[in-house]
């Protein structure tokens, strides 16, 4: 039970919520309502497995480097709190349960599914090549949205690509905010994104551009499903936070990145969901 708690732990297993929202957006909106029982239980086992999937790899492969920046130290890999074959049983486990799931939801997600791995699992490598990772990954995260849509319509339409690229820009966005404190050891390190690249000004006024886009495409795959008034108050709700979460840091001042990283951003995922919960369920409203 030790070694399950400290791997829940290292995955940072309680942040599934912010993306399994996205997914059930998706969901919802392709259903025009609450879709049966199988495909809610089947979309949540897959993003669940694909989330601890993805976290469970990313320890694993960054292990060396987490133990060379100070603010990842602590981590369970290089501390040795968990030998590293732990890690890999549960990246085996996680994958196995996630195309089981991709199997019972319809032959379209499972044959994309192989598609889905690509990105879950190779996009911890992105940051040793090129400062573009930002947003592979947020594309892997929009996989989650675009998935949820699949789920019930076994194809991805226009509403699906807007929701994918809205997750996409949105993750991008916050990462860029997010690596803004790595900056001094991605440059000793070797490793690239934008801040080192182009300075934490520059990832700091795209990030306010990607979170811009976000709204944009939010509000496009509203209208193109035609979306009744809770979903936009989630919306107007949503762009408030993402104004606020720019509000908090700036160039000289990153004290507050954790409270705009993982607070805000979670309450930007319920909030959207439980708009787009209402509006389903009262579709005349």
């Amino acid at each position: 039970m030790k070694r399950f708690r400290v791997f829940l732990e290292m995955i940072k297993f309680e942040h599934t919520v912010f993306a399994l929202p996205f997914a059930f957006l998706g969901m919802m909106m392709a259903a025009e309502g609450i879709p049966g029982f199988g495909v809610v239980l089947w979309v949540t086992v897959a993003m669940v497995a694909a989330r601890t999937l993805a976290m469970a790899a990313n320890r694993l492969v960054d292990s060396k480097l987490d133990a060379r920046n100070p603010r990842t130290a602590d981590r369970a890999l290089p501390k040795g709190l968990l030998e590293p074959w732990v890690v890999v049983l549960a990246c085996v486990v996680s994958l196995v349960v996630f195309e089981f799931a991709a199997w019972r939801l319809n032959p379209f997600v499972f044959a994309l599914s192989p598609f889905a791995l690509v990105f879950l699992l190779g996009y911890h490598y992105t940051k040793r090549f090129t400062w573009t990772c930002h947003w592979v990954l947020g594309f892997t995260d929009g996989i989650a949205a675009a998935g949820g849509w699949a789920a019930v319509r076994g194809s991805l339409d226009l509403p699906a690509l807007a929701l994918w690229f809205a997750v996409t820009v949105w993750i991008a966005g916050f990462d860029l905010i997010y690596s803004c404190q790595d900056v001094d050891v991605d440059r000793r390190d070797g490793l690239y994104s934008v801040p080192s690249r182009f300075g934490v000004g520059v990832a700091l006024g795209l990030a306010k551009i990607q979170h811009a886009l976000a709204v944009a495409a939010l509000i496009a795959a509203g209208v193109m499903t035609n979306m009744t008034w809770p979903y936009w108050i989630g919306v107007a709700a949503t762009t408030v936070l993402i104004i606020y979460e720019n509000s908090v840091v700036s160039e000289h001042d990153l004290s507050r990145l954790d409270f705009a990283f993982f607070n805000v951003n979670g309450y930007i995922s319920l909030i959207l969901f439980a708009g787009t919960l209402c509006a389903v369920l009262l579709p005349n409203g």
